[in-house]
């Protein structure tokens, strides 16, 4: 279990502040994450990294001449914020364009693909490269659906070997894409991980058996098994992934041997012995074989097997120096330090200033902000539980992140003299950043189309409050792509947002409108138990996830029950009241 922590909310940012502090020599610390601290040459290709925090020596480990020019570093098993990527992106650009390169989960997709649309409208190119390599998560005619595991090193060390050989940004996609296509990765494990705080591991595995084909985010994996010997083990492994070669592959291979966290490096040697003898007895040409830690899931017990097929180019891009805090290979020169002074993209820019009216609202939404922060925090071991059995356990904290944060900038922007559209603006975006992964996103651009709806002047009355949530949640669709039914939070969403429409329409006040949402939106969260997960990390727990709510439907409808109540007592300004006399909601 994880010992050492002071409150479980702050760890990844301790984290990442005790490891720039020990490796200033290779990281600075920027806006989201960490940039080389050595001076990159003009025109090269920037290859930015990124994940949830736990995984360590992924993803900042991996940062230093001959690999990755940046990491954007989120939360516990949670994706870095759009915030996060676009910083770091922006502080590793060395002029020749941006390479993105991370595992496929939907959080991650979510804001790297965000980030990327960023950067390209401020005229920086950028490129992204998704890996796709354990095969327990999808089959082989599905392979865009496959989580990216300990082969994130494979794509991460070809891309980065291509962008230091001078290759251009569409040459160094073009090499991550191949790398990504002859890679591939099998693991097994025999306990969870547990999260600083948490009281329990996200899975158990009874004494004696093995879970088979885990993820790195706490993922139970899709069999169980007894547990077999060092070589039993190898066997599995071996059989697993020669049943699946890549095509064009020529007999050279790369084996990486990666241990999960709490699995010891001589127990490791002893299941690579026999790794090695069978891809010997398969006619294969070993090349660098790697056994040790490289993509750990905190301590879980467990290893997994990565098979990563050369052709002549990768072979020799493989062969560039590398020299990180975590990961070494060849001799690297010495490289001078860079110039620390940045510009921070993310710079806020000055409140806007709102009428008497918008000024009054603010106040309200900084009450339901405080009143969503409250809620949060006193469901965040719950809201955990809930996502170890149906998702990765990083539920409770991300929202507990994000929730704090906006009510922070809120009420420093309100303190300012801002309207009600700025004062949840700030917040959205605070949101956003704070708690990463993909219902930091989610939680972001609901809030967003809220506050554009708001206005910094005038009186927002119910219609126009339903029609801002409902845009709202229009926006979650389009990003998040899920639907009625997949076990997410849209299947909350939905019926409250149509719940509330309706009743605003019959002419019902907002407070009374939205708590008969509130009602809706927790049975169809309560209905979620039944679903089989379609979307996100869950997906992959398949059956095990039946019989749990999902957190993300649940913590909505614990959300919108007590901003309901508080709506009733809160004043707001409608299109008949004025500054002075405040109607109720």
């Amino acid at each position: 279990m994880t010992r050492l922590w002071n409150d479980p909310a702050d760890f990844a940012d301790e984290m990442i502040d005790g490891f720039v502090a020990a490796n200033g020599r290779y990281v600075e610390r920027v806006t989201g994450g960490v940039v080389r601290s050595t001076r990159v040459p003009d025109g090269q290709v920037a290859v930015v990294i990124g994940g949830g925090s736990g995984h360590y020596p992924a993803f900042g480990g991996l940062v230093g001449p001959g690999l990755a020019h940046g990491a954007a570093m989120g939360n516990l098993f949670a994706s870095p914020s759009t915030q996060q990527v676009h910083a770091v992106a922006h502080a590793a650009h060395a002029g020749g364009g941006v390479l993105l390169t991370y595992g496929n989960y939907a959080g991650d997709v979510l804001n790297f693909d965000a980030a990327q649309e960023r950067l390209r409208a401020e005229g920086i190119d950028c490129e992204t490269v998704v890996v796709t390599d354990d095969i327990a998560s999808a089959g082989p005619d599905e392979r865009e659906r496959r989580r990216g595991i300990a082969g994130d090193l494979t794509v991460f060390r070809a891309t980065a070997g291509a962008a230091a050989a001078g290759y251009d940004l569409a040459g160094v996609a073009r090499v991550g894409r191949l790398a990504n296509e002859r890679t591939r990765s099998f693991g097994v494990a025999f306990t969870g991980c547990t999260l600083p705080g948490a009281e329990a591991p996200l899975f158990s595995v009874p004494d004696g058996r093995m879970a088979v084909g885990l993820g790195i985010h706490g993922e139970p994996g899709i069999d169980e098994t007894d547990i077999p010997t060092a070589d039993g083990l190898a066997d599995m492994l071996v059989e697993r992934l020669l049943t699946e070669l890549p095509d064009g592959a020529d007999g050279r291979v790369v084996p990486l041997l990666n241990g999960l966290g709490s699995l010891k490096h001589e127990e490791l040697f002893v299941v690579y012995r026999r790794v090695a003898a069978l891809l010997a007895q398969a006619e294969l040409e070993i090349v660098d074989p790697h056994v040790g830690e490289y993509c750990t899931s905190f301590d879980m017990a467990g290893t997994s097997l990565t098979l990563f097929w050369l052709d002549d180019e990768l072979a020799d891009l493989w062969e560039t120096p590398v020299d990180t805090p975590a990961y070494r290979r060849g001799a690297v020169a010495a490289a001078e330090r860079r110039d620390p002074a940045r510009t921070d993209p993310s710079a806020a820019a000055g409140e806007i200033a709102g009428d008497a009216a918008s000024v009054l609202l603010a106040a309200t939404v900084v009450a339901a902000l405080d009143t969503i922060a409250r809620t949060i925090e006193e469901n965040v071991d719950e809201l955990g539980r809930i996502d170890a059995v149906a998702g990765d356990g990083d539920h409770g904290i991300g929202m507990q992140r994000g929730s704090r944060a906006a009510v922070g900038a809120a009420r420093l922007a309100a303190a300012a003299g801002a309207g009600a559209a700025t004062t949840l603006a700030r917040a959205a975006d605070a949101w956003s950043d704070r708690a990463g992964g993909t219902s930091g996103a989610l939680w972001g651009l609901l809030l967003a189309e809220l506050a554009y709806r708001l206005g910094d002047a005038g009186r927002p009355d119910a219609a126009r409050i339903a029609d801002g949530v409902a845009a709202g949640v229009g926006a979650v669709i389009a990003h998040g792509k899920a639907e009625p039914g997949d076990k997410t939070m849209v299947d909350a969403l939905l019926p409250f947002t149509e719940t509330l429409t309706r009743e605003v329409a019959a002419g019902a006040r907002l407070a009374d409108a939205w708590r008969t949402a509130a009602r809706s939106a927790t049975a169809a969260a309560a209905t979620t138990a039944d679903l089989l997960p379609r979307k996100g990390r869950a997906r992959t727990h398949g059956a095990h996830a039946v019989g749990t709510v999902d957190a993300g439907a649940h913590s909505f409808a614990l959300i919108v029950s007590a901003v309901g109540e508080a709506l009733a007592a809160a004043p707001v300004i409608s299109r008949s009241a004025t500054p002075d006399s405040p109607e109720r909601i």
